[in-house]
């Protein structure tokens, strides 16, 4: 697994250097003379591997920061390292709330770079990570039926089985039975586990009852 480090500038020579130490640290490169012409390369948007952009903020057309915007928008894992040659604070701190690892000034050390490059990698390996993670809950989520999914957001609550069964108008069995088959479908293994999963795609006890059976986003 070789990392690759997507270089958005409009200096040629800038890309041309840039990919030169990059290959030279064992990465592999693509580069892109705007924002344009990067956001046609689907495949890059979403790629398999870790991954990061090193992109100049200042550029014809769409601007580094609308870049960044819009990636976040799309909810592209490529966290970003910043270089620019205008830069001033109120940009750089923009950048960073925006989720920025680094802002570079023009002209920096390799070492800077390469530093950078690192942390925004290892960034992106963490992001994946998690991303993965909630995919697979949700997967699981999806094979729960109406009945089951109205249970377990009301399990998640922390509600006795009978006071469920209450509020469903049910027998305490019946609560019990579907009660299982959640923690097996969701591979949980206590209520703890649980609700830590339901907790990371966003389902909370609020409403425990609302829009049983429907999909999660």
């Amino acid at each position: 697994m070789t990392p690759t480090i997507f270089i958005v500038d409009d200096d040629s020579s800038v890309r041309k250097s840039l990919e030169r130490l990059l290959r030279a640290s064992g990465y592999q490169t693509q580069a892109f003379a705007s924002a344009e012409d990067f956001l046609a390369c689907r495949p890059c948007l979403n790629p398999k591997d870790p991954s990061c952009l090193v992109l100049d903020v200042r550029m014809p057309g769409i601007s580094g920061i609308s870049l960044q915007q819009e990636l976040a928008n799309a909810g592209v894992i490529l966290p970003i390292v910043f270089i620019t040659g205008h830069g001033n604070i109120p940009m750089s701190v923009q950048a960073m709330k925006n989720g920025a690892v680094d802002f570079l000034p023009k002209p920096f050390a390799e070492e800077e770079l390469l530093n950078a490059v690192e942390q925004a990698l290892a960034k992106a390996a963490r992001l994946q990570k998690e991303a993965a993670e909630k995919a697979e809950i949700r997967r699981r989520v999806k094979t729960l039926t109406p009945r089951e999914y109205e249970v377990f957001r009301w399990v998640i609550t922390g509600m006795l089985n009978k006071e469920i069964a209450a509020e469903l108008k049910v027998t305490e069995k019946t609560i019990k039975v579907h009660r299982a088959r959640v923690m097996q479908k969701m591979k949980a293994a206590s209520l703890a586990d649980l609700v830590r999963l339901a907790e990371k795609i966003g389902i909370t006890p609020e409403n425990p009852g609302s829009n049983p059976g429907s999909s999660v986003g």
